[in-house]
């Protein structure tokens, strides 16, 4: 049985000049088959399919109202097809709704997505903090990430707790790693840092006191970003979906201490030395060369709290695993000369 399309071609060929008894050999049939495809019109039949295109639209009752729909959807975007019946009900329309509903997705114009205003910021000036949580094997970890606004240098760490104690230590092992203080730190709304947030209603940020005398003792402005607004903190927030996809996902890690160690091995090898999809530098490189300089000097010390005893507090995970040592291996016949056995 030969389809429509072979059909056609035959019908393509006959057209050229080509003998049936041609066609016939290469297609592997009788000249008789090709004869009654001629005789019953089937040849004739696929040409007309194929010249014939779809069917014009049936007029239907809402054909009359149609420019009044769109005039109001270009003029108000956002009006239901309920809203839209009523309306055109009031003008004559005897119409359904369903014909409407489905009228008005076609014609509803697409909003054009709100442009999102990256705040740049210049060198030393600020950082960003977020927790990001995870779990592994062993437990549920939250990350702690640090990224400077300007260069976009990373530094993060998995503690077992998101508490104050937690943000102060990493906070502090960030400016080590850092070198140096930026001028003021954004945050989200988390209680650590802000109690309340009365800037919606005409008011200001009430911060966390204890909180403010640790920004005190390291020479930074403690800053928040509004709700619902978290791409005024975007610079952290990218970093949080790149820890994830880049350093989590797909990789064993068998416990703190290795979680900690590859965490290392990830920031200097891969995430501050690869080109930033933003300023198309590495970030070390844009640290090193226009940022370092014009960070605040550290602390003399550690900050004292009044009301955490840091010294019981919450350690990093660098702290609470065992340190892994490097072993030297030989084969088990250099041990046996060692004890006097059999070499």
């Amino acid at each position: 049985m030969f389809g429509r399309e072979t059909r056609m071609l035959l019908t393509h060929y006959l057209e050229q000049g080509t003998t049936k008894s041609a066609l016939a050999r290469q297609l592997g049939v009788s000249r008789d088959t090709i004869h009654r495809w001629i005789r019953a019109g089937d040849l004739d039949r696929d040409v007309d399919e194929l010249r014939y295109g779809p069917r014009p639209p049936v007029a239907t009752k809402l054909d009359a109202y149609t420019a009044i729909i769109e005039t109001r959807l270009a003029a108000y975007p956002e009006l239901s097809a309920v809203r839209l019946l009523d309306e055109i009900r009031a003008a004559g329309y005897t119409g359904g709704y369903s014909q409407l509903k489905a009228l008005v997705r076609r014609l509803r114009p697409t909003p054009v997505p709100e442009p999102v205003v990256r705040f740049e910021t210049p060198a030393g000036h600020q950082a960003q903090v977020d927790f990001a949580q995870f779990r592994f094997p062993w437990g549920i970890r939250h990350a702690l990430l640090v990224v400077l606004g300007y260069s976009r240098l990373l530094w993060c760490r998995f503690y077992p707790r998101q508490d104050m104690a937690t943000l102060y230590d990493g906070l502090e092992d960030a400016f080590r790693f850092f070198g140096g203080v930026p001028q003021e730190v954004l945050f989200d709304q988390m209680k650590t840092v802000i109690t309340r947030d009365l800037r919606l209603e005409g008011g200001a940020l009430i911060h966390n006191v204890e909180f403010l005398r640790f920004a005190h003792h390291w020479g930074f402005t403690p800053r928040a970003c509004r709700p619902y607004r978290a791409q005024t903190k975007g610079k952290v927030e990218r970093p949080v979906r790149y820890l994830r996809s880049n350093f989590v996902y797909g990789r064993t890690f068998l416990h703190d201490a290795d979680l900690d160690a590859q965490r290392q091995q990830w920031l200097d090898r891969v995430a501050n030395v690869r080109l930033h999809a933003t300023t198309g530098v590495r970030p070390r490189d844009r640290f090193e060369r226009e940022e370092r300089f014009l960070l605040q000097p550290l602390a003399k010390r550690r900050y004292t709290s009044l009301v955490l005893d840091r010294s019981t507090a919450t350690p990093s995970l660098r702290r609470l695993s065992r340190p892994m040592v490097a072993v030297e291996r030989r084969p088990l016949a250099a041990y046996a000369r060692l004890a006097g056995g059999p070499s």
